[in-house]
């Protein structure tokens, strides 16, 4: 079992940056891929990135070259830094943990934190 909770959220500018954080209880997170989704009022939830249990990356075309995301297993921590930020990107984001590898489809995680809020404004 894993639990996920995310921080890091909050009001910022377009071209503003900020950072999410994702903390996994459980001792053997660093076993496990964990992605980032984002879902904005009225539309479906969409991947953002993800890293594999062996830090593979991936991230969607909407994100690349201004998201990063990082692991640190030692504190059981997935980042999500997100610079060069634009209204679009306003949205409730989230992390999900599934075993290694990683994946584009949020049906496929089996843990989910509750959110954390993203608002860019113009």
């Amino acid at each position: 079992q894993v639990q996920l909770a995310e921080s890091g959220g909050g009001l910022v500018q377009a071209g503003g940056s900020l950072r999410l954080s994702c903390a996994a209880s459980g001792r053997t997170f660093s076993r496990y891929a964990t992605g980032w989704f984002r879902q904005a009022p009225g539309k479906e939830r969409e991947f953002v990135a993800a890293i594999s249990w062996s830090s593979s990356i991936m991230y969607a075309d909407s994100v690349k070259g201004r998201f990063t995301i990082s692991r640190d297993n030692a504190k059981n921590t997935v980042y999500l830094q997100m610079n060069s930020l634009k209204p679009e990107d306003t949205a409730v984001y989230y992390c999900a943990a599934r075993v290694k590898w990683s994946t584009s489809r949020p049906s496929e995680y089996d843990y989910w934190g509750q959110g954390t809020q993203v608002t860019v404004s113009s």
